[in-house]
């Protein structure tokens, strides 16, 4: 197995528990099996309303829900992917991550993104403005957060780790190389191993050794029961795979085998 940038990171499996049409306690549980059942990662998402399905239905707000993941869980990492840099104050958004940090005991990953669902904007009363603009206010924020990280008292538990989500090769994979501990794209293996080169590409102009940013991406559905699918994901240059799963049942079954395989996987990686 080869790709264009040496990876150190080994394979990582994530469940992303998307916080909508289902009780809150169907989503409790889900967080509890996925680590009990192995996986390394628990993600929801930052948004007001459901992505899919009924545009009103069931919805819960993601750092409430992640405060309380910390409580009930004690192995996996949490975090969302990805918090919209929009809703909340930086200075403020820093201080949410270092309290939930705390409660899970240094388990936080700090996943942010410019943000894009235009209703979250409408019906909150932000200004969604342009593309440009959000992906701007991101650059700056982050600066914000790393500077307010620095200053709380108590710290947080560690470095926190910061991921970045998008896949602008000029702006958007810029700012991950310039701020990241782990970048999020979206799209096949060709997709993939393309935005890992151009973000390859940003990291040695500023200096900064591109393995140091570990890559997320996600097993899209119709391979969920095809763990070859994490093979040709990883020989891209993702080695941290999420699946995304909605409501209001939340079957996490099908993540057996694919533990199984990262196991395997990472065994044949040493």
């Amino acid at each position: 197995m080869t790709t264009d940038t040496p990876r150190e990171h080994s394979i990582r499996l994530a469940v992303q528990i998307h916080p909508q049409h289902a009780s809150y306690d169907a989503m409790r549980d889900a967080a509890i099996e996925a680590e009990e059942r192995g996986v390394d990662v628990v993600f929801n998402w930052d948004h007001f309303y459901p992505l899919s399905g009924d545009p009103d239905g069931a919805h819960f707000e993601c750092w409430t829900q992640l405060a309380s993941f910390a409580e009930v869980t004690r192995r996996v990492e949490i975090g969302p992917l990805v918090t919209g840099n929009s809703y909340r104050n930086p200075n403020l958004l820093a201080d949410m991550a270092r309290t939930v940090d705390h409660i899970s005991g240094g388990r936080l990953i700090l996943g942010i993104g410019s943000g894009w669902f235009e209703r979250d904007y409408d019906e909150y009363g932000y200004d969604f403005g342009t593309a440009g603009n959000r992906l701007r206010a991101l650059r700056r924020d982050l600066a914000i957060i790393e500077e307010r990280l620095k200053r709380l008292n108590p710290p947080p538990r560690r470095d926190l780790p910061i991921l970045v989500g998008g896949g602008g090769e000029k702006l958007t994979l810029r700012i991950t190389a310039e701020h990241a501990d782990i970048w999020h794209g979206f799209g096949d293996p060709p997709t993939i191993r393309h935005k890992n080169k151009v973000l390859d590409g940003h990291c040695r102009a500023i200096g900064r050794d591109p393995a140091e940013i570990e890559r997320s991406t996600g097993i899209r559905r119709n391979s969920w029961e095809d763990p070859s699918a994490g093979d040709r994901l990883v020989e891209a240059g993702a080695t941290l795979l999420t699946f995304g799963i909605g409501g209001p049942v939340y079957d996490l079954a099908f993540l057996d085998r694919w533990v199984e395989w990262r196991d395997e996987a990472n065994a044949r990686r040493r």
